[in-house]
């Protein structure tokens, strides 16, 4: 049964709402309004909720001390690349878990699952100790590598499995009878039509290989290799002192495609997870 409500309990929800909405938007402004101040203003007290005076050679210098135009290119395709290669394996291993009858099925996914309980701190030593072997230190494979086979692409099989077990064994039955194969009936038919869940899995990977902060400074070592979290510390003066408003101007551009994706697909993100949470 739907409740309306009167024009002042509208008002004071909304007033509510925005008090709220305070303490998470207050820092996402504080710096991108800091990354245009003088460094003198930024720790001003009562702190200026717009700036006195502007300052926009903050961003050219970022361009400047670092390779930054460089470092973006690699977060964005080695994010790409992640979410990729991970939305293949997890549709692939998810749709097999829950529509291929084999032996021990669900024992074999409690193990897959088990990965998620191991923090990535217990395996970077032995990562790097193979990767070392392998040749790939100071390259991007292992920024690659790791997401796509680790515990990002268990919990995206996860997710997968979940909507695919929600699918009608109808669907299936149907396509047999007109006389399609395994992989077919998952091309055609089931892949389709988990668009809501292969989004929520693009969305997340995608954020999770964009602010991937521990393999980068494990795996690279050059200037030229670093990728956006590893590159924001490196905004420093003579002394080691940190470079405030232009490390702030170059983590307002880096926060750009993660405020895009929450902007554009958070719909398809609470759909796709609403799905996959459908039957167990």
């Amino acid at each position: 049964m739907k409740t309306d409500l009167s024009p002042r309990m509208k008002i004071g929800l909304y007033g509510l709402m925005c008090v709220l909405l305070i303490p998470f938007v207050f820092p996402t402004w504080w710096m991108v309004t800091s990354s245009v101040k003088p460094i003198s203003d930024i720790f001003a007290f009562p702190p200026d909720l717009w700036p006195r005076r502007f300052d926009f050679t903050t961003y050219q210098k970022v361009f400047e001390l670092q390779p930054f135009a460089r470092q973006y290119w690699n977060s964005a395709y080695i994010a790409a690349l992640v979410t990729i290669g991970t939305m293949i394996i997890s549709s692939m291993a998810g749709y097999a878990f829950a529509r291929i009858k084999f032996p021990f099925a669900n024992t074999i996914f409690m193990i897959v699952l088990l990965g998620l309980l191991i923090p990535s701190e217990v395996t970077i030593v032995p990562l790097f100790q193979m990767f070392l072997k392998w040749g790939m230190i100071n390259t991007h494979w292992p920024l690659i590598l790791v997401p796509i086979f680790g515990a990002p692409s268990v919990f995206a099989t996860f997710v997968m499995r979940q909507f695919f077990i929600a699918l009608p064994g109808e669907l299936e039955e149907a396509a047999r009878v007109d006389g399609l194969g395994r992989f077919k009936i998952f091309w055609i038919i089931a892949l389709p039509l988990a668009k809501p869940a292969l989004g929520a899995v693009a969305i997340f990977t995608f954020l999770h290989s964009w602010n991937l902060y521990l393999e980068p400074i494990v795996f690279l070592s050059s200037t030229n290799m670093f990728t956006l979290p590893q590159a924001l510390t490196q905004f420093t003066d003579a002394y080691g002192g940190a470079m405030w408003n232009i490390q702030l101007a170059a983590a307002t551009m880096t926060a750009i495609p993660v405020l895009l994706v929450f902007i554009f697909a958070q719909k398809q993100f609470v759909e796709g997870l609403a799905h996959s949470g459908l039957k167990g």
